[in-house]
């Protein structure tokens, strides 16, 4: 047994709202110059065409653009928006991982049993429910990592300034900027992410090929990062240009996407896959692992402080 041992009483829903929180900002932490050179890559020709777009690209590659930032913008740059980063993810994620579990037995009513419906249906349901607690905090962190740090150039100084600045310019319907893209996305990265790791674990326990521990926990995640990045990368794209997007350039998510392909076509939709894919199953690994073990540990401080001297 590799980690902390499995313990006989199941983790609470507190145990795995506090563990996913925690767990999600370790993972942020790691990743977070991945998911920054991603934004960058995303946005990244939205005024040009396809031709202009790559004749002029300023990134190019993930390596490349990490590079580049470094170079123009200093170190720090990379790490731009992880305030609200952290805050999206303690809210978000604790949220739509840690009440996973709870609202999946509520759709099974208690069955241990969990068929493929009831998974997807849970993970949509926290998904959904996790951007309408945390969408400002989703605005203002690629609002900082779209934004290059050149002085005057930038739109933001600070994390507060951009919450006040802009609830002032577009109104409080500003923070929640994309909900709609946000909304879908988050569903679909839940159900792919959450169900793909739920998935693959039962299959590697049930067929013995595993037990329940890291070797097992690291490989349930990589498999459920590549599938999400598959699955959600046009809508994340959608999201984030929409998202950082000037007041009335575009009149809805969908116009968004529709300019997108007009402009750039249909590869535009799967710009940055390679840092998506590289945060994703970086940050899956990172958090599903950090996640199971700090549940354990949890569970097992809170059993020892029960137990009798």
């Amino acid at each position: 047994m590799v980690g902390f041992k499995a313990t006989d009483v199941p983790p609470t829903a507190t145990v795995k709202f506090l563990g996913a929180g925690t767990a999600a900002c370790i993972a942020d932490l790691i990743t977070f110059p991945l998911d920054t050179a991603k934004v960058r890559l995303q946005i990244q020709g939205e005024r040009q065409g396809p031709m202009q777009a790559a004749a002029s690209a300023q990134y190019r590659g993930v390596l490349g653009t990490i590079l580049t930032m470094v170079r123009t913008e200093g170190p720090r740059s990379l790490y731009s928006g992880l305030v609200a980063g952290l805050q999206r993810q303690m809210s978000f994620a604790s949220v739509r991982i840690g009440l996973y579990d709870s609202v999946k037995q509520f759709y099974t009513k208690g069955s241990e049993h969990a068929g493929i419906g009831s998974r997807l249906l849970a993970g949509s349901t926290t998904g959904a429910l996790a951007v309408a607690v945390a969408q400002p905090t989703d605005v203002v962190k690629v609002r900082f990592q779209a934004q290059a740090r050149a002085g005057a150039a930038r739109r933001y100084q600070s994390t507060v300034e951009a919450y006040k600045t802009i609830a002032r310019e577009e109104g409080f319907r500003g923070l929640w900027k994309g909900t709609s893209p946000n909304v879908a996305r988050n569903a679909i990265v839940n159900c792919a992410e959450l169900v793909t790791y739920d998935l693959i674990k039962d299959t590697l326990l049930k067929a013995h090929l595993m037990t329940d521990d890291l070797p097992c926990h690291f490989t349930s995640a990589f498999g459920a990062g590549f599938c999400t990045t598959v699955i959600a990368s046009p809508v994340d794209v959608v999201k984030t240009r929409y998202m950082n997007s000037a007041l009335g350039q575009y009149s809805s998510a969908g116009h968004c996407a529709l300019t997108m392909l007009q402009k750039e076509g249909p590869q535009a939709f799967y710009k940055g896959f390679m840092p998506s894919f590289l945060r994703l199953g970086s940050w899956n690994v990172v958090m599903f692992v950090t996640y199971e073990q700090l549940k354990r540990a949890l569970m097992a401080a809170r059993a020892s402080r029960e137990a009798p001297f």
